[in-house]
């Protein structure tokens, strides 16, 4: 689920006169310092996660052949014989079977992998916000240029 990012609605919604009339609460834009060192742990902690692999594990089922096992019952799914990993590469999905005793680590992997992907969209979110504030600065430096030291053109003779 995506976050609202209330200061650049209101930055859209000021962009129609009609709505000028909406007041907004002025919502205070955090310190470009801040934000830095927020990019910076996230960074941090990108650069410490360990192998990592995306995909989906799941549980590959087959009946094994014996009339006097479970599996031979009409509606049973079979044994767990093993699990696949799934993943897409380019639009098709790619299957890998994976080993009984590689599971844990693949899982581990998997979870590593979803961490860092959490982690990325986390520091697109914060560079989003420094070049929000980055361009904040900008107009706010421009606005103060413009008010002082206008001089105009000079008088018709």
């Amino acid at each position: 689920m995506k976050c609202l990012d209330f200061g650049r609605f209101r930055a859209f919604i000021r962009q129609f006169s009609w709505l000028s009339a909406w007041r907004f609460p002025a919502t205070p834009l955090p310190e470009l310092s801040d934000l830095r060192r927020r990019r910076s742990r996230i960074q941090d902690r990108l650069a410490g996660l360990g192998d990592l692999r995306p995909g989906t594990l799941i549980p590959r089922f087959r009946k094994c052949g014996k009339p006097t096992c479970h599996c031979a019952a009409e509606g049973d799914t079979g044994h767990e014989t093993s699990r696949s990993l799934t993943w897409t590469v380019e639009g098709k999905t790619q299957t890998r079977v994976i080993p009984a005793g590689a599971v844990g680590e693949t899982q581990a992997q998997i979870a590593t992998h979803r961490r860092a992907r959490s982690l990325a969209r986390e520091r697109f979110e914060v560079s989003a916000q420094m070049r929000d504030v980055q361009h904040e600065a900008l107009t706010a430096a421009k606005k103060t240029s413009r008010r002082g030291g206008r001089t105009g053109s000079r008088p018709r003779a």
